[in-house]
Parts: C-alpha cells; structure tokens; sequence
C-alpha cells in the first residue's frame, strides 16, 4: 500500500485524469485513480518488474521518499 501511495501522491506520475480525489465529506477526501489510472499503473508495474535494474530505476523515478525506494529496493521483483 505505501509504493501505490508514494506513486499517486505526485499527480505527474500518471496521465491527466488518472488520479482523482475522492470527497468523502466536507472536508475529507481520498485518492483514488480512475480506470484509466489502473491501466496506466498496471503497465507501468508490469515494465518496472522486467528486470532487477528497470526496477531500481523505476522506484527513483517515481517514489520521491528515498527511504521507502530503498525499502522496494531490497525486494527482487516477481
């Protein structure tokens, strides 16, 4: 759960549209991303987990806490 937040919470990381908030009351929201949003992040995974490398490049593109990247980091892809 923490990598899908870390990826959503910068909205560059997806297609305009993807990412949407979610008002859940008047002063509450969440992020949630749109079907588009789940295509768009499914292909950006499947490619990430190719290799050891392209997922280490993957997680310093697109998670800005480098704690957390290095965290994923440590875990071979599947």
């Amino acid at each position: 759960m923490a990598l899908l937040e870390a990826i959503v919470s910068n909205h560059d990381n997806l297609t305009y549209g993807a990412i949407i908030s979610v008002y859940t009351g008047p002063d509450e929201a969440i992020t949630a991303l749109t079907d588009h949003g789940v295509e768009a992040l499914t292909d950006m995974l499947r490619d990430a987990h190719l290799t050891t490398k392209t997922w280490r490049d993957f997680l310093d593109a697109f998670v800005d806490d480098p704690e957390l990247a290095l965290r994923f980091k440590d875990r071979i892809p599947r």
